[in-house]
């Protein structure tokens, strides 16, 4: 099975993921498929969407991956089943070892407890009616945690961790109350309540002030830092990868195309989807946005019935007649742990 590979944060020698022993996997995503059926009104099944349709990585813990790609190309259903808001449709995924597919009730709320999630629009992710402390008790109340000095207590230390002090001046607010990136350092604060081991966080800087991305990506780094936490990164924006990642998956029509240390994809892309998305990359700010060319023309295609073979070849400028229209390429490695599925590379 070829998994993504990595480096391992913290200081010394740098560690690629493939060198990580297994027992260090937290996450393990072994030929994910998530399709969702359509129906039409009187007619009954209609096919179904392949929204993630083999996708295989492993994730350790204390380190980051990234996973990007144009909108519709799976990576919030993958996201979503991660989180286990969606079932999958076939394929497994193990958190510490532990099969995820079919977990209920108890054990279902126990992994939730494990792994936060930052949203992408933190005004929407927050309850308007609900005061700052509100929402931060809630999840726990929700979670068995009944004293109310341990509630308060956690409360204060998310706050303060997110820097938002004097904590007393923030407890009473709503979220209307609140600056953008105010509202996503409770976000943020939420997530970490329970002492999670992974987070997933869905675009967090994406719609937020140019001055305030650096912060609050400097913020996420420094938590991970501080609490050896996992992370799965998604985004559309490269510069922030580069500031945030190590590792980058690159998703189009539901699957996997490039993977790859994020140093090794800016420097060398090989697939040439990846290739006519980036163009540069830099600092997240204002002044240096990542600029990306325009895709090539066409639309992505149908994920109800997708092309045979490589499923970019439509819009590819190196299509392969007689062999990309016709056979699903596999993963290649031209280069160490950088995994590419384009036959050019075979």
């Amino acid at each position: 099975m070829n998994t993504m590979t990595g480096t391992a944060q913290g200081g010394g020698t740098a560690v690629t993921a493939a060198e990580r022993p297994q027992e260090d996997v937290l996450l393990s995503v072994q030929d994910l498929r998530v399709w969702f059926e359509l129906r039409r009104f009187g007619f009954g099944h209609a096919g179904y969407v392949r929204a993630v349709d083999g996708v295989t990585f492993d994730l350790h813990h204390s380190e980051t991956i990234a996973i990007v790609g144009e909108s519709g190309c799976g990576k919030s259903s993958l996201m979503k089943t991660i989180l286990a808001l969606h079932r999958p449709t076939a394929g497994e995924l193990f958190f510490e070892g532990r099969r995820l597919n079919d977990l209920k009730g108890q054990e279902l709320r126990l992994y939730r407890s494990q792994v936060g999630y930052i949203q992408q629009d933190p005004y929407g992710a927050l309850a308007p009616f609900m005061s700052v402390q509100r929402i931060l008790e809630e999840p726990q109340i929700i979670n068995g945690i009944k004293s109310r000095s341990e509630r308060e207590a956690r409360i204060r230390n998310a706050l303060e961790e997110v820097k938002m002090s004097p904590v007393e001046d923030f407890l009473p607010k709503f979220p209307h109350m609140l600056s953008g990136g105010q509202q996503q350092r409770v976000v943020i604060a939420r997530a970490m309540l329970l002492d999670p081991k992974l987070i997933v966080a869905d675009e967090p800087v994406s719609m937020l002030d140019a001055s305030v991305r650096v912060e609050i990506l400097k913020l996420l780094r420094s938590l991970q830092d501080r609490h050896h936490l996992a992370v799965i990164y998604i985004t559309h924006d490269l510069s922030t990868v580069r500031y945030f990642s190590e590792r980058i998956f690159v998703m189009y029509a539901g699957q996997a195309v490039e993977k790859s240390l994020i140093d090794d994809l800016i420097r060398n892309p090989l697939h040439p989807y990846t290739m006519a998305l980036l163009s540069a990359t830099s600092d997240p700010d204002a002044n240096n946005a990542t600029r990306f060319r325009d895709v090539p023309p066409g639309e992505p295609p149908s994920l109800v019935k997708p092309p045979a073979g490589c499923r970019f070849h439509p819009r590819c400028a190196y299509m392969m007649k007689g062999l990309c229209d016709v056979e699903e390429p596999p993963h290649f490695e031209p280069e160490p742990h950088h995994l590419v599925a384009c036959w050019l590379h075979r």
